[in-house]
This record gives C-alpha cells, structure tokens and sequence, in this order.
C-alpha cells in the first residue's frame, strides 16, 4: 500500500491505525499529487490511499484508474457530496470515505479494495436524490461527463468519442438523473 500526502496529524493517525494491521504493509508515504502516477508505476502496489483535495481535479482519478488498473484507490476527503462519490466510484475508485470515517471502517475499506470490490458511503446510498436509484456512472457517461463539464457541445463530445449526437444526448439526461440535476447549467453551477 502506499499513501499520498495528508496534513501532518491526519497522515500519522492513518500511519498507526494501518502499521496496527499485519496483513498491511506501507510501501511509501507522504506522495504528493505530481508524483502519485510514478510511484504507483514503481511500487505496483494493491491499495494506494490519497486525499481528494490534493488531486487537481475529479477526473484524475479515471487517469489513474486507467494507467494503474491493478491499484485500487481508497479515497479520502473532508467533504463530498453523494453525487461526487457516485462520480469517483464510476471513474474506478474503490472506496470514497470522509475524514471522519471509523478507523475500522477504514480498515474495511482498504481490505475489500485489495480484493477488487467498491465501498459505497451510506451518503451515495439509494436515499438521496443526488443518487438516483444508487446508480453509478457507466464507463461511457464517466467519459462523457468531464467534457460536459468542460463546457464543449454534444456536437463536439461526439467527435471527441467518436460517437452520434444523439448518443451524447441520452449519456447527458442520464447523468443529470443520476447526478440529481436538471440540466448542463446545472452541472456546470459552483456548488455551494
């Protein structure tokens, strides 16, 4: 396992309740953003723990997911709402938990994504609107979101994909469904 930088009090709690677990072993500590992808390259190791605020967007974690298929991401963050958890767990994460998740939820967490398996926070449950239904992001609405984030047209995001306009239309209301907007204005709206 390895884990990226945390503020100094947080990253030595993780660091003891992690040592305490002998089946964990803690290959480096203390990644910054820019080198996560050289040390997951070096170290191939099954679990990496990173904070989302160090991440300089949400979409960092598909580039990870996909350049280090066999590293599982548990992802820690002060707050996130249920449809950006939703949106981590569809980009490959194998776990999105808050900063103040139980130490043994946590060890959870890191044992079921070292076997491959997603954790759901009870926040991305099926009770929120935000999830809709629970469902999470296919592989082709992951894709398609961050250009609609980025603002592009579905013309233009059918080019990139090299798919129809109105197979980008359909991916787009199922993303506002199951991200509990209405509308690209709405996704595209600073949250509050």
């Amino acid at each position: 396992m390895v884990l990226g930088r945390f503020d100094d009090l947080f990253a030595r709690g993780l660091r003891h309740l992690l040592s305490g677990d002998p089946s964990i072993a803690i290959l480096a500590e203390g990644i910054e953003q820019r080198r996560i992808s050289v040390v997951l390259r070096a170290h191939r190791p099954q679990v990496a723990i990173l904070d989302v605020g160090a991440l300089g967007k949400l979409a960092d974690v598909r580039e990870l997911s996909l350049a280090h298929p066999s590293t599982r991401l548990v992802l820690i963050a002060d707050r996130l709402s249920s449809a950006e958890c939703a949106q981590l767990l569809a980009f490959g994460a194998g776990a999105c938990l808050g900063r103040d998740t139980q130490s043994r939820d946590v060890l959870n967490a890191v044992h079921l994504a070292s076997r491959g398996l997603q954790l759901a926070p009870r926040a991305a449950s099926p009770a929120g609107p935000e999830s809709a239904g629970g469902q999470l992001l296919t592989r082709r609405e992951s894709e398609v979101l961050p250009l609609l984030q980025q603002g592009r047209t579905n013309p233009q995001i059918a080019l990139s994909l090299h798919v129809g306009v109105e197979t980008v239309r359909t991916h787009a209301r199922h993303i506002y469904r199951k991200l509990g907007v209405s509308s690209r204005g709405e996704l595209l709206a600073p949250r509050a």
